[in-house]
Order: structure tokens, then sequence, then C-alpha cells
């Protein structure tokens, strides 16, 4: 369990450069027997209070029904790196047995695609049990800055917060080396309630990165009074309610760069997305994925959603497989481009 870690065996283990022996593949026994009195860890990388961890803790209170056995399903934090280290922890400590999952953080695919650095883990090894929305990531600024277009950000210096390893920091560089803006990010906030503090404070004038979902449902009222700005949107197409803001990849002055902007625009396709540990029996996995689908129809669960003003747009663990691959399977030369932009983001 998470909590029998150490914090300062996850710090090692974020950090890289430690020789971990994965646990042995769990023993087969029916699905049903072995989830009846258990309990599942839903691990969520980040802090509380954001999107990740609204839509984990709703998930576990409505999947265990739908699971063979109904096991009690417990939301645990283990922030870190941009959920780097419960990344980790999945694929080296934990059980291998299917009593972890994850919500997965978007970037994993392409960061273990660019091989950035402390990558211990392979999208390829989990087990994808579905996703919950497919939704663009957004840059925003706050109202009080003057700066209103993505043409605007070209034109003058826009000061955005920013979370070190994570999209939030790598946007805003990426649009800086090849389309022209000025955007200037702080970093060293810890999550997004932080971010957003810091914006109604005045210290920074928007976002790095935010998804799109996560500001309907957590901040609905900024949207209504027209307090946060969306520049632009990462995605590889426009979301219906945001049809008059620039996809990022659109910014691209040539081909090759589409290419670029389009590998790093991927991932929002699997934007909320929960997985299991590798070495999991094939029955067990079914079993998780076809839970997840029945929750995902849960009219309980909906109605919770609704009322959250959370969006749900499910696909299943076999379609988020297949999209975490394709990331990992782009062109080489595409790859090694965006990885020279991450990785001058971090000099």
């Amino acid at each position: 369990m998470p909590t029998q870690v150490s914090r300062r065996r996850l710090a090692q283990l974020a950090l890289g450069g430690i020789a971990i022996v994965t646990a042995m593949p769990a023993q087969a026994e029916p699905a049903a027997d072995f989830y009846r009195g258990k309990s599942i860890s839903l691990v969520i990388g980040n802090t509380v209070g954001n999107d990740y961890d609204y839509r984990a803790r709703l998930l576990a209170r409505h999947i265990g029904k739908h699971i063979p056995g109904n096991p009690a399903v417990v939301p645990r934090n283990m922030p870190g790196a941009g959920g780097l280290v419960a990344a980790n922890w999945m694929a080296k400590l934990a059980p291998q047995d299917g009593t972890s999952l994850f919500m997965i953080a978007s970037p994993h695919p392409a960061g273990q695609a660019m091989a950035l650095p402390n990558v211990q883990y392979d999208v390829r090894a989990f087990h994808w049990i579905g996703n919950t929305i497919d939704t663009p990531n957004v840059i925003n600024a706050w109202h009080t800055s003057d700066v209103r277009t993505i043409a605007d950000a070209m034109q003058r210096e826009l000061v955005l917060g920013g979370t070190t390893g994570t999209n939030s920091v790598v946007y805003p560089a990426v649009l800086n080396a090849l389309v022209g803006t000025h955007f200037k990010v702080v970093t060293g906030y810890p999550g997004g309630g932080e971010l957003n503090l810091a914006m109604e404070r005045g210290e920074i004038q928007g976002r790095g990165s935010n998804s799109w979902a996560s500001w309907k449902s957590t901040k609905p009222q900024w949207l209504a009074e027209k307090k946060i700005i969306i520049l632009v949107q990462i995605a590889l197409k426009r979301a219906a309610d945001l049809p008059d803001v620039p996809l990022l990849l659109e910014l691209a002055k040539n081909d090759f760069d589409r290419k670029v902007l389009t590998f790093l625009s991927a991932d929002t396709a699997i934007s909320r997305a929960v997985v299991t540990t590798p070495n999991v029996p094939a029955d067990r996995v079914e079993v998780l994925r076809r839970a997840f689908d029945a929750t995902m129809r849960d009219k309980a669960f909906l109605a919770e959603a609704a009322e959250a003003k959370m969006d749900i747009v499910p696909s299943t663990g076999e379609v988020s497989q297949q999209v975490a691959q394709s990331i990992i399977d782009t062109d080489p030369a595409v790859v090694a481009r965006a990885r020279d932009l991450v990785n001058a983001v971090a000099k």
C-alpha cells in the first residue's frame, strides 16, 4: 500500500538509479473468489482538490459494486514529480495482483517515448482498465492580465504558473520555441489548487496547463464570471464548447513542427485513464475492465458526476491501451525533436 512506503523511499524511486525486483506474477484464482473481502487501492499521483483527485474518488465510490466479490476501493494520494512517483511505484513496488489501480497522468506515455529522466514504468506493461474523458488541456490567462488571445501572447509577456515536471511547464516552452509566444513560467507550485490561489493573489497571470474538463468541474463559477481566458487548447480536435480557441497543432509553422505538436497533443485522448500493474492475471484484468465499463453506465455514478459538473466521455481499457501504444510508436525523429524541446525546459 502507498501508506506503507516511506516518503524517503518514494523520493528515491522517483529519482531513479535503483534496481528493484518486481513482484512475481500472482497465482491464478477465480476473480470472484479473489476479490471477496479484499481492499483495492486507487492511487492518485496528485494532491487533493483537482480533477484527477475528484474523478478517482468518484470512481472509487462506485466501481466496487461492479467487481465480483464487491471489494472496498480506497483512494490514496501519492503526489510527487507530476505523478512520476506514483507511476514508478505502480511499476516496481505495488502488489502485482490486481489490488492496485492508478489514475495515470496523461503525459506518462509521451514521457516514456521521449525517455525522460527517472522513468521506470512502461505504459505497455500496465493493463489499461478504462478512460473517463477525452478532453483538451488548455493554457489560460487570468482576467486581470491584458492578454486575451494567443496572438496577444506573441506580442507581450504573460507570467504563467506551473508544476515542475508537468505539461504546465512544457506547453508554454514549446510555444515559445516553435510559435513565438512570450510566456514566462514560474514553477514550484505543487498542484492545481496552489496555482489557482496564486492567480487570485496576483502572483501569476495564468496557468501553463489544466484540463478543460477540470476547469468545468472545479471552477464553474470562474467560467461563468469569465475570470479565465482560454488561449489555446491541446488536443487532436477542437472541443465542441471551445470552437473559437485554436489547437496547439494549428499554430505550427511547418509540417514537421505540426507532427511534433500532434505528438505532444495525443495523450489528451486518454486524459483521465485508470491502469493496473503488470503481471495481473488476465481474468482479473477482464473483470476490472468490465467493472469500469459498467460504472461508466451506472445511473448513480452518472448522476453524481453531473451534479459535480464533471464530463464523462469514456473509452474502454482496450482502446486506451491502443492509444498509449500509438504514442510510444511515434516516428523517432518526431519524438527526438519533442525530447529536445522538453529537455531544454529542464536546463
